[in-house]
């Protein structure tokens, strides 16, 4: 019987990543994946015919260029470029299995309109998103957020960041409606609209992270790896069995093991496995999660750029919630053949969205609408999924299933790693 100190079920962007740092962290690990392909939920699919037979699409009567060109993910995000998963790209070295392209764009959606998220100072005073004065007072804002230093009370303008709500932050500028959803959607990147009456420290340190990542590369924020993020799995898969991890693909679990309310060992296809700690997607646990909401997802396929994007290849576009009479933002995101995940021509969009209502795909029509015309839609509403503990005592560590869209930080995945033995991930320097 083998014996290891981690087992991880599911190759999801989340599982892989932890089974790297693991690895590199010197744990003997074994990942197990039902699916005999990497990625789970977060995986790219590599065919267009194999996109048309997973979503049970009947295939177009005229082809759509050569379908071994299209890496069409299930699931979009876009990488802030000084955010954590970039950091943990660069730290662990899995930077030399990819290649990025910059997003070109960043816009908003706001009275009908698509408007570009300013990326320079003369783009931000020839930008009608807001007024003169408005302007005026939103530099003010910037100015403040850019010199904040948490551990400089100097810079606090006798204010108390843990205690000065975000409503309160843009009152004492004088910012009004438009600036304010403006701010916490484009720039803070948050879906509602709760954060107003939380302490704005949260909201100062993300609209910092956005103006590092923006400052890296002038055009957007965002990263986006060549040939889909199915390759973002795969990188942190090879990490991990360079350092000695095990892989066993379209594999079943019968089991997880239990002895006095802690895991010991996983069943799989009559043979046992024995561990001290486990790590999985909700899918491999059902009665350890708990449904928390849903998720629509459309993937659109084009044959042009989106309008009014200055004919980008890729971008993103915000709709947030308050322009739709919703209660969460809807997302756009659009890729293209400039990233070798579709054929010469070709762009995927995809459009996602919190399900609020018994009607999802109505909910999505205000994105829908932006793509029009479209070739070819594949509609996908899928569960939200949470731990119902946070798996100290069984020592089962269950990932949450991926969320709406823009990927903010995975400090979530450090301080896992830390819990499960490693020492605090110094995300400034690569490991030896």
């Amino acid at each position: 019987m083998q014996e290891f100190d981690i087992i991880v079920l599911g190759t999801g962007l989340k599982e892989c990543i932890l089974s790297g740092l693991m690895s590199v962290g010197g744990k003997k690990v074994l990942h197990i994946d039902r699916n005999p392909y990497y990625g789970g939920e977060s995986a790219s699919i590599s065919s267009l015919e194999e996109l048309y037979k997973r979503f049970q699409v009947p295939c177009p009567a005229k082809p759509m260029g050569r379908g071994r060109d299209w890496n069409v993910d299930l699931v979009p995000k876009f990488l802030l470029a000084s955010g954590q998963l970039v950091k943990m790209l660069v730290y662990t070295k899995v930077t030399r299995y990819l290649d990025f392209k910059v997003v070109e764009g960043s816009y908003v959606y706001r009275a009908g309109k698509v408007h570009k998220v300013p990326s320079t100072e003369a783009e931000a005073l020839a930008s009608d998103l807001m007024g003169m004065f408005d302007k005026r007072r939103f530099r003010k804002l910037l100015l403040f957020l850019l010199n904040f230093e948490e551990r400089d009370p100097r810079t606090y303008q006798d204010m108390d960041p843990n205690r000065t709500s975000m409503r309160e932050l843009f009152r004492h500028f004088d910012l009004g409606p438009d600036i304010m959803e403006f701010t916490g959607h484009a720039m803070a990147l948050y879906r509602s609209d709760d954060y107003l009456d939380q302490p704005c420290i949260q909201t100062i340190r993300r609209i910092k992270l956005y103006s590092e990542s923006l400052a890296r590369y002038n055009f957007s924020p965002y990263l986006y790896p060549l040939y889909g993020l199915g390759e973002l799995p795969q990188g942190f898969a090879r990490l991990s069995a360079v350092h000695g991890g095990s892989y066993m693909l379209n594999r079943g679990v019968e089991e997880i093991v239990m002895d006095k309310g802690k895991v010991v060992a996983v069943k799989s296809e009559g043979a046992l496995f024995r561990c001290k700690q486990l790590i999985c997607d909700p899918s491999y646990v059902p009665n350890r999660v708990k449904k928390v909401g849903r998720v629509i997802r459309v993937i659109c396929l084009l044959n042009h750029p989106i309008k009014n994007t200055h004919d980008a290849n890729s971008c993103q576009i915000i709709i947030p919630q308050t322009q739709v009479h919703r209660k969460s933002d809807i997302y756009v995101c659009m890729v293209s053949y400039a990233h070798n995940v579709a054929s010469e021509g070709m762009y995927i969009a995809m459009v996602s969205t919190t399900v609020e209502t018994s009607n999802p795909e109505k909910e999505v029509q205000p994105g829908l609408e932006l793509l029009e015309p479209i070739q070819q839609k594949f509609v996908s509403i899928s569960n939200m999924m949470v731990p119902i503990d946070d798996g100290r005592n069984s020592q089962v560590r269950v990932n949450h299933t991926t969320n709406v869209l823009t990927e903010i930080q995975f400090s979530s995945l450090g301080v896992m790693a830390e819990v499960l033995g490693l020492q605090s991930l110094d995300l400034g320097s690569s490991p030896s």
